[in-house]
């Protein structure tokens, strides 16, 4: 029996994402796929390119540079940082992100802001919300969120696009992501253009997209198994 190819995992995917936001009377088309790759060759990104993909999420800085560099004539990629961050490496990520997902401390905000170049652009970031009971976690704790919105919302430097967070494994994820929904109005109460909610993968996106999600992170199942690490 032959494996479906990325093409074909890609338009599976893709159905499934459809199927699930107009059975929550959403549109398709306001939802951002975002394909992760990490620890999978520039090449694939570049395979993915070539079937319409213009969304893809790292997490780690170095990768994130070395495919950005490797696939500089892809000019419209639109790469996502999804993994926790450094504080010493926000000049890095800045320069090779569209979008930070995984702001989650005033020190970091603050990292990415003094990282802008004269004359640039405001960056895209996501508030990294906690939605479990570990502090050791990434993310903001829910109680904190619209503080730590505030601060980012006073660094020129930054643009808040609204929120993110990963479904704990212990909870029920409609329940989870119903729990960041809230997290997310009281986000837009501070900055009401941050309207994008970063989350689901690929066991939880069906509940992501009933809970209001924009931009989903899906990996290994349209990238297929990582392949061994050097």
């Amino acid at each position: 029996m032959s494996h479906p190819s990325l093409a074909e995992r890609l338009e599976a995917i893709d159905q499934r994402i459809a199927d699930a936001a107009r059975a929550n009377r959403r549109d398709p088309g306001e939802i951002t796929r975002i394909v992760v790759t990490k620890f999978h060759p520039a090449s694939l990104v570049r395979k993915l390119w070539a079937l319409g993909v213009r969304d893809v999420g790292e997490n780690r800085q170095q990768e994130l540079h070395a495919k950005r560099a490797d696939l500089a004539d892809l000019a419209d990629l639109r790469w996502h940082f999804v993994g926790q961050a450094q504080t010493n490496k926000a000049r890095a990520i800045r320069h090779d992100a569209a979008a930070v997902h995984s702001v989650d401390r005033t020190r970091l905000a603050d990292a990415l802001d003094r990282a802008a170049e004269p004359g640039e652009g405001a960056l895209d970031v996501l508030l990294q919300v906690n939605l479990t009971s570990d502090p050791a976690r990434g993310g903001v704790a829910p109680s904190e969120a619209a503080s730590l919105a505030e601060h980012i919302a006073g660094c020129r430097g930054l643009r808040l696009r609204g929120v993110m967070a990963v479904a704990p494994l212990d909870e029920a994820p409609a329940s989870a992501f119903a729990r960041l929904a809230g997290v997310a109005e009281a986000v837009r109460g501070v900055e009401p253009n941050a309207r994008w909610i970063s989350a689901g993968m690929t066991a939880d996106f069906a509940e992501a997209i009933a809970a209001g999600a924009t931009h989903l992170r899906i990996g290994s199942a349209i990238t297929g198994n990582r392949p061994p690490r050097a």
